[in-house]
This record gives C-alpha cells, structure tokens and sequence, in this order.
C-alpha cells in the first residue's frame, strides 16, 4: 500500500471532482469556500461510513468491560436550538478563537494556525505561514536570499506584539502588516421568524452534543434505559472556521457522529478507557491501515475547562505525513454539560428541568451494604458523567479516499485505483457483456438483475472492457463479473479483483454467495 506521504492531495481532489465523489458548492456561481457537495458515489461512502457506525453503536454496540452489552439509544435533535442552549453550554461567551488579519493581502487567519520562521540571534525580518505549509515563508526567505537553518519555528501567539513589524504575513510580501490577534465566535448565526433583530438571533449547532444534552431527560422518562447508558446522534453542524482547508478535511459544514455516555461519577474512568480503546478498534474494521493510526492524548494545557481527560485518534493524512490529524476524540466532560443546563437557584434560572438521575439499583445495593441513610441519600442521587466519543462523518469520508487512493502508474488503464474494503465500497461490483451481442448482454442483465436486490450493482455494455474495468478501478469497486463466450456453453463469469487483478471462472449460480461472502469480510 502506498504510503501516504507519496500521494498527492491534488491528484485525489481531482479524481473526487471526475468520478462524482466531493464537487465545490455551487460550482456554477464561482463556489463558496468552506462548502462541499457530496456526489452520488461520495454520498454513498458517505452513508456506507454511517450506517456501520449506527450499526456499531446503536443497533448491536459493544460489550462492556463488565460483560453485558452496553445500552446505547439513538436521536436527531434540532439544528436550531433556543440561543439560551449556547449561553449555557458556554459556546457564546467562550466558543471563540483568537484571529489576526493581514491588512496587505485582505485575508484572516487563526492565530494559533500561524507559524513563525523566527531568527535564533534577533535579526529583522521574520517569515509567517500557516501550519503545515511552510513554502510560502521559505518563497519569501529565498527571495531575500536569507537562510532559515538559522531560524527556529514558533506560534505568532508566543511573539511579543512589538515584534510583529518584523513578520511578513502568510500572503505577504512586506513586514508589519499582521494585525494584534482578537477573539473570533465560532458560531453561524441565524434569525428565525419574520424580525432579523438581536433579541431574535439564534445559532446554527457548531456540534450535535447539547442537542443530547438537552434531552437526557425525555429519554430518561420515555425510553427503558438506565445508567450507565448512550445516546447517538449523527447529523450536520456548522463553524465559521476562518481558514477552510486541506480539500474536506476543515470546512463550514460538515457532518458530526456523536454519542454521550452517561455514567456514575465513580466509574467514569473505566468507561473513558472502555471508549477509547473502542473507539480505536472501530476505526481498524473500516479497513484503515493500524500504521496510520495514532491515539494521542492531550496534555494539560490542551483540555477544556470542564475535561479530566481527552484522547484523539489521529490518522496519518497526506497533508500532515509523517505527523497526523485529528480524526476522533474521545473527550471525559465529567458532569459539566448537565449541571450547565440543570435547573438550579445559582447557576441556571432559564432551565425548568434537573437533569440528575436517582440510582435505585445503587440505593439497594447500598442499604444491603449497611451503608448510613444519609450517605445512600447523597450517593443515590447524582449528575452522571459523560464519555464523548465524537468524530467527524466527512472527515471519516476524507480518510477512507486518502487510505483508498492508491497511484497505479505501470497498470494499464487507469492512473489510480480507490482500493476500498469491499464493504464499504460505493459500487459492489460492476456486471459486463464482453460484446453487446451474441447473447450476452442478456445474460448479463439476469445476472444485474439477480443481484441488484442485495447490492449497489452496476451494468454497464459500452465500450471496450479495459476502459469499463478502468472506471471501474478508479470508483473502487471491488469485482467484476464480465460475461463472455464460454459464459454460454459452460454457465461460468470470470471475475476480475480489483487490487490484485487476479482473475477466476465462477459459475453462473454461484456468483451471489461469492459476493456475499466477500462483502461480508
């Protein structure tokens, strides 16, 4: 398998762009930045992605570290949620990240995504870039025939602004033109209703947790869980992210799988660990390679207020080869969320409802215990602990395209195959006469018929059989049943592999349980 520091993001964009999997919004009007839309074959990987997801988690979730399966729910909450939510939940007052403008070249940037070529022994001038792409410092430093083995990098946010008259800004050519970094919200906003005023201004989620959060209750009264238990939702949300980038990887909109694990406060370090070693594994049965997965965790000056611990899964994508990206994370939010929108005289005066749970199981087990009546009171009642694992479906779509794309240069055909495990392939298989005639085509049509009903078949008699296997090979599909003379006299395909380009005869009534069995690894 190609590694992913040998493959071209460009190479994959535009294969993405040819074959109908990720086209610019609104192409026709010039696009927008920060906006994709899915084709047919990226909408298909897309809900392949997702509904293995649900499956895992939903319909038939893990095993629990104490042996019996673990209870998950499902939920699609609002988009639109009351702006109380986000005050609450803190995303108003704190969902920001510092930016800087650059007044020559009219563009914005985080901060913190902003890079500095500093000199070791202090000499004007300095080379700015966004993180990860150093070139246009280095275009701008070789310009000045200036040599950086005598810079060492830091963040523009660890630089005293008296020294930003020495920076040339990411598209700049001259220093000084950064302005001091100020904070930026994060949240698209919105006005339902027939007034566009302040007092009318709602948010479009930048996350589907507190959509959750705010229905922990009504699952609590209507469904027959108890704690510890989840709740799952997938579905799309929006971040005013100022620097769009890397193809899918960080736009505007995207598309969240989330779920909240609810807990005792005394067993949320072994469901923290429980998740995140599941959340692991999961990732391996798409079919991406362990080499290019990372779990990191994060220190201490990288956690939310509220968190005691947090993990990313990282994979190693060819924009940040050989370092890694954020794909998951598996987040320990303690009680915080609850307990932010849990009716209570001091903290919240907007919320009607307390969001606390009565542990009954623990009161008799307690009160067997002899435990005293006031200590059962005070234990049996709690705000639970959440473990989030949340991760990011695009994104999901962006690592399996990068672990997929795979340059062919000496095949015969195609430059490129996607080499998808089969599974989760956007066609099956492809279903081919070898000539349209002699009796073949319809054959072959009974065979796509046979199978259509079970898989996403495609048929497909035009031209010559080596370009139908080649566009075939760049969708990623993973066989093809092709038709031919001898299908006539003996009842036999030959079936053509994808990635290996082996080729076998199986019979005709055979072909169903062979792909199943395929899909099915």
């Amino acid at each position: 398998m190609t590694a992913p520091e040998e493959k071209n993001m460009d190479e994959l964009v535009a294969l993405c762009k040819r074959r109908g999997f990720v086209y610019p919004a609104s192409e026709i009007y010039g696009g927008l930045r920060g906006f994709w839309d899915y084709g047919p074959l990226g909408t298909a990987l897309k809900n392949n992605i997702r509904d293995w997801w649900w499956k895992c988690m939903v319909e038939c979730p893990p095993i629990g570290p104490d042996g019996e399966p673990v209870s998950i729910v499902g939920l699609d909450s609002a988009i639109i949620q009351n702006p109380k939510t986000w005050q609450h939940s803190g995303h108003v007052g704190g969902f920001n990240d510092p930016m800087v403008d650059c007044t020559e070249s009219k563009k914005r940037y985080r901060a913190d995504h902003v890079m500095v070529y500093k000199p070791i022994v202090p000499a004007p001038p300095m080379f700015a870039f966004l993180e990860g792409d150093p070139k246009p410092a280095e275009k701008n430093a070789k310009k000045q025939k200036i040599d950086l083995a005598n810079y060492e990098i830091v963040s523009l946010l660890e630089l005293a602004h008296e020294q930003y008259e020495r920076i040339i800004g990411p598209d700049a050519t001259k220093p000084g033109t950064l302005t001091e970094p100020r904070a930026f919200n994060l949240m698209l906003d919105t006005y339902p209703g027939p007034i566009r005023g302040e007092e009318n201004k709602a948010y479009l989620r930048p996350e589907t947790a507190q959509g959750i959060f705010l229905n922990f209750k009504n699952v609590l009264d209507t469904m027959r869980v108890k704690v510890p238990f989840g709740i799952a939702q997938i579905g799309k949300s929006f971040r005013n992210e100022v620097t769009p980038r890397n193809f899918i990887f960080r736009s505007r909109e995207f598309e969240q799988m989330e779920m909240e694990f609810f807990c005792p406060p005394d067993e949320s370090q072994k469901w923290y660990e429980f998740w995140r070693d599941e959340r692991y594994k999961w990732w391996l049965t798409l079919g991406v390679d362990e080499k290019n997965l990372i779990l990191r965790d994060h220190g201490d000056d990288e956690l939310a207020h509220y968190s005691s611990a947090c993990v990313d899964v990282e994979y190693k994508y060819p924009f940040t080869a050989p370092g890694y990206g954020e794909l998951e994370g598996v987040a320990h939010r303690g009680c915080y969320d609850l307990t932010a929108h849990s009716k209570d005289k001091q903290n919240n005066k907007d919320s009607n409802t307390r969001l606390d749970y009565f542990d009954q199981e623990l009161q008799v087990r307690l009160q067997n215990e002899g435990v005293d009546k006031d200590e059962i009171k005070a234990r049996s009642r709690y705000v639970p602990h959440v473990i989030e694992p949340a991760s990011g479906l695009t994104r999901a779509v962006l690592v399996l395209l990068c672990e997929a794309f795979t340059p062919t240069p000496d095949r015969q055909g195609s430059k490129y195959i996607l080499s998808f495990k089969p599974k989760f392939a956007p066609v099956k298989a492809g279903i081919f006469p070898l000539v349209n005639k002699d009796g073949m085509p319809e054959v072959a049509m009974k065979l796509y018929n046979q199978l259509r009903t079970k898989h996403v078949v495609e048929y497909d008699a035009k031209a010559a059989i080596g370009k139908r296997y080649a566009r075939m090979d760049e969708i990623g599909t993973p066989f093809c049943f092709t038709i031919d003379g001898d299908t006539l006299t003996d009842q036999t395909v030959t079936v053509r592999d994808r990635d290996t380009l082996a080729q076998e005869r199986v019979h005709l009534d055979k072909v169903e349980a062979f792909l199943d069995a395929k899909l099915a690894e």
